[in-house]
């Protein structure tokens, strides 16, 4: 990928240019890769990307968020707000490159936190369709029982832990993002390392891009493993430029992703990547403290016909025992037995652990988090809890964020950014929608597209939106009939525009509270046509059996004849018997009369709607 190369000016263009440097006071040392993205340049100086962006745009360069700078252009910007920028040597720094100053940088210094001890990372490992997600974590498996547990027999529990140089790390065996996404849309964020699986011979694909967009959301460091470089037509030049591309600049290449070429079919490179992950969980000086309470998350769960309730968890924190008293969610229980991944019974699971618990009353949700409690009076208190908490928190609707109660929200505290999924008929549309969109950030609230891409709407867009309380803009896109069921069910906000300016204009009205109410249709019953009669007037009326919902005397109607909608209008009578009706339930039948129209057939259908303001 061309790096953007710094424009000529003149001195007195450069002056004019420092003194719209925002005043700040010294900030220290900092060192910058040879090229860096805008996104990893704005988290080292802790400000806005839009800020880097304005600076950019100063200069006479037009950057997106994911846009490789050189350093000489990165070091202008840190030196001009304080910063004494020097170069970092390409062969320095290993995993702990940009990576690190970002993490120290933002990590919380918790006081009191008691007896902090380091603990294993979590990996979840993600990528496109058949480029060896699964394989990759056999291969992983195989090796460490080989070695430590001959002959052992292993057992599925959604998760397992690795040994290597007496170091542990624990695996998700989860079947990729889509989890990982539905894990944190239940509040549950419990991965620490993703590892991107791309296969040389394919390159960077769309559920690749997915992937990166879904771990950039969760703020997760991605390591990359290159996989089926074994295969004559591996080109790993060509997905390191594609990387390059998605905003992913590896190490070799002056950037602060690790990468690794593996070979998961012929077991090439499995060793040196997971060194690379215990470097990189190094780096994020990963702790906890096994002396306290144990609390974890519930990862998977099910009813086993012999054994009762099963629920695999990863504990977080405190050591988890047999006998312990537990709450997940909406049930509890005491802890009979625990059983890691190779079916063994263990009497002791602490941080970052995976084992399948016995003894819960009830089977839990996955992402439930589960805490140790002291007497089954207390975990009852917190089962009661927590379903006073679900009955209060009301319909999923009231607590997303849509455009229509964006505002509110803002206003009250509860959000400080705009997270957009952007999905778009063709690629040149997603560019000018998204320099648009983020142009529209302030002070008080960030708009960012978390994922950009082509084709409809599909249940991960609806996935990423929901874990990150974010909505989803489809420009000339339809979106699948999965997607608009979870949608609903998850309180996603589904915007369908086919004109740029719209989009820009709804979102700009929505941050300051502006944006009109939507209209939207509510289905309220349907109903069959079984018989056709004249009334004294002289009106055409059907006799109907309601199917479903309900038919209202105000209620609008659609007349289906086959696919074909054959009239739209609205109910002018309804009657039972001899009776005018308000109503009429499903399960029963009525005489129905509607305004301008009476030539029914027996088999029309009737669809009966209104429409209510959205929000």
């Amino acid at each position: 990928m061309a790096q953007v190369k710094k424009p000529d000016k003149t001195a007195k263009a450069q002056a004019e240019e420092t003194t719209q440097q925002p005043e700040t006071a010294a900030q220290g040392q900092i060192e910058l890769p040879h090229s860096l993205s805008v996104r990893q340049l704005a988290d080292l100086l802790q400000i806005s990307a839009v800020d880097i962006i304005k600076q950019l745009m100063r200069k006479g360069i037009m950057a997106n968020i994911n846009q490789i700078i050189d350093y000489d252009i990165a070091s202008e910007i840190a030196t001009g707000l304080g910063y004494e920028a020097h170069l970092k040597p390409r062969t320095a720094g290993g995993a702990a490159s940009v990576i690190s100053e970002i993490r120290k940088r933002r990590k919380l210094q918790v006081e009191g936190a008691g007896n902090l001890q380091p603990r294993p990372p979590v990996v979840t490992v993600m990528g496109h369709v058949d480029h060896g997600k699964t394989r990759l974590l056999d291969a992983i498996r195989q090796t460490n029982v080989m070695d430590t547990e001959a002959g052992a027999i292993t057992q599925h529990i959604g998760a397992y832990q690795v040994t290597i140089d007496e170091h542990k790390i624990t695996f998700l065996d989860t079947p990729g993002h889509e989890a990982f996404t539905a894990m944190r849309a239940h509040g549950a964020q419990i991965t620490d390392i993703i590892i991107l699986v791309v296969a040389a011979d394919d390159g960077v694909m769309p559920q690749t891009l997915e992937a990166i967009n879904h771990a950039r959301a969760a703020e997760v460091p991605i390591v990359v493993a290159i996989n089926k470089i074994d295969k004559p037509e591996a080109n790993q030049d060509r997905v390191k430029q594609q990387l390059a591309e998605a905003g992913l600049v590896i190490e070799e290449w002056g950037g602060d992703t690790v990468c690794v070429a593996i070979s998961a079919k012929e077991k090439i490179g499995i060793q040196e990547l997971l060194e690379n992950l215990l470097v990189v969980a190094e780096v994020e000086e990963l702790k906890a403290n096994p002396s306290e309470q144990a609390s974890g998350v519930v990862i998977e769960a099910e009813m086993d016909r012999n054994r009762g309730p099963l629920a695999t968890v990863l504990v977080n924190s405190g050591t988890l025992k047999p006998g312990d008293t537990v709450v997940a969610g909406g049930t509890m229980g005491r802890v009979r037995a625990m059983l890691n991944d190779l079916g063994k019974q263990v009497k002791r699971a602490g941080p970052a652990t995976p084992v399948e618990i016995l003894g819960l009353n009830s089977v839990p949700q996955a992402g439930d988090i589960l805490t140790a409690v002291n007497s089954e009076q207390q975990a009852q208190a917190l089962v009661e809890k927590h379903r006073r908490e679900e009955e209060e928190r009301g319909s999923v609707s009231a607590r997303s964020v849509s455009l229509h109660n964006l505002y509110d929200k803002i206003s009250s505290g509860q959000v400080k950014g705009l997270n957009i999924i952007l999905k778009a008929d063709v690629q040149g549309s997603i560019e000018p929608i998204r320099s648009s969109l983020e142009h529209l950030s302030s002070d008080e609230v960030q708009v960012r597209i978390l994922h950009s891409g082509t084709g409809n709407i599909s249940e991960s867009d609806v996935m990423l939106a929901a874990a990150s309380n974010g909505l989803i803009i489809g420009f000339g896109v339809s979106a699948d009939e999965g997607a608009r069921r979870l949608a609903s069910t998850e309180g996603v906000d589904i915007r369908h525009y086919d004109v740029i300016y719209n989009v820009v204009d709804d979102v700009e009205k929505a941050l300051k509270g502006l944006l009109e109410p939507e209209l939207v249709e509510v289905i309220e019953g349907h109903a069959e046509i079984r018989a056709v009669f004249s009334s004294t007037k002289g009106a055409q009326v059907a006799g109907v059996y309601v199917l479903d919902g309900k038919v209202s005397r105000n209620s609008s109607a659609r007349v289906r004849r086959g696919e074909e909608v054959i009239s739209d209008t609205a109910v002018s009578s309804l009657r039972r018997f001899k009776d005018d009706v308000r109503e009429v339930a499903a399960g029963y039948e009525c005489g129905i009369g509607l305004k301008d129209f009476g030539d029914f057939q027996v088999g029309d259908l009737l669809e009966f709607y209104r429409i209510d303001k959205a929000g």
